[in-house]
């Protein structure tokens, strides 16, 4: 569990640029997709699951995710949306 402060001494500490706040609509889905940057997230409020190489893990407020650049994965958030920071390189 990680909360503001910790993330953002943790994008310092890694390089990463300033994050950006993404809000996802409660109960939305997005299929297999890439991202051309690498990105890292804190979840700030409701739920997500990412699904990576079959794998579909959970995260919840104070989780962060890290995605590879062009990581094929798929979204699902959760019945409150999902509210997160997330910095991309």
């Amino acid at each position: 569990m990680m909360n503001r402060e910790q993330f953002f001494q943790k994008l310092e500490r890694e390089g990463y640029p300033q994050p950006v706040e993404v809000l996802r609509e409660p109960n939305g889905f997005l299929a297999d997709h890439t991202h051309p940057f690498e990105v890292i997230a804190l979840i700030l409020n409701g739920s997500i699951e990412l699904t990576v190489e079959g794998v579909t893990n959970h995260y919840q407020p104070g989780d962060i995710f890290h995605l590879k650049h062009e990581q094929l994965h798929s979204e699902a958030y959760g019945p409150n949306g999902v509210h997160y920071l997330a910095a991309r390189k």
